[in-house]
């Protein structure tokens, strides 16, 4: 699914149905699925259209910018070491026009997976998150894509102590994500600070012809970031 479509065009994936068709010199774009229909007019509007993951915190609405990965188990991580597990973290879907000058335009996000949202920290001084659990896994989980993708997480502990790990909290500022025929994935580290704190954030992979990466869903709103790391000080 994840390509670029010249107009007219009807995809149909898991109960979703995507078009676009020519009104003119405008476009209608139509999704119908079980719980919804969306439809919009694209006014005086031509150019291709290209679908592919974004950054999992833009539904129901984009109300923040942290992904909080709960582990099904803790991880325990011994002093001044380096260990590798392997997360799953949910899928969001943009569909993007693209506009004359080439840049692109989000008009819509769908996803198949659940939506939930939680409070990393107190009350009075938290971060909302959007939530996921997962299982940790020593080695490639194979997930299906359809649903979730993957986070090759590298856990430095620069720590003189043995360190658990319950969770994992990245900020969508800055995040990679890479998807080709079979896989949806990301690269990211943790590094633990002390007991409570740690910092997070994502690394690139290699790309090719089979293995593209995804459009950065921030970058192309043109907001200015003014730092892509995520700060965990409510624990571990």
């Amino acid at each position: 699914m994840y390509d670029k479509y010249t107009p007219p065009f009807t995809l149909n994936f898991e109960g979703h149905e995507i078009s676009v068709e020519k009104d003119r010199e405008n476009l209608i774009y139509r999704r119908t699925c079980s719980y919804e229909t969306v439809e919009k007019i694209l006014l005086n509007t031509q150019g291709d259209f290209l679908i592919n993951p974004i950054e999992p915190v833009n539904l129901p609405k984009p109300i923040t910018s942290f992904l909080l990965i709960d582990f099904e188990h803790p991880v325990v991580v011994g002093p001044g070491t380096k260990q590798k597990i392997y997360l799953t973290f949910p899928v969001e879907t943009g569909i993007f026009i693209i506009g004359r000058n080439g840049d692109h335009e989000l008009i819509d996000v769908l996803t198949l997976s659940n939506i939930k949202y939680t409070l990393y920290g107190a009350p009075n001084n938290g971060v909302v998150c959007r939530y996921w659990k997962s299982k940790a896994f020593t080695s490639y989980p194979h997930p299906d894509t359809r649903y979730e993708g993957d986070i090759e997480l590298d856990i430095i502990n620069d720590t003189t102590y043995w360190m658990e790990v319950t969770k994992a909290v990245f900020n969508a500022y800055g995040m990679k994500i890479y998807y080709g025929k079979e896989q949806l994935s990301m690269r990211a580290f943790m590094r633990i600070i002390n007991r409570n704190l740690a910092e997070t954030g994502f690394m690139t992979y290699t790309t090719t012809a089979e293995f593209k990466r995804s459009i950065e869903l921030y970058t192309s709103r043109k907001i200015i970031l003014n730092g892509n790391r995520g700060i965990m000080e409510h624990g571990l």
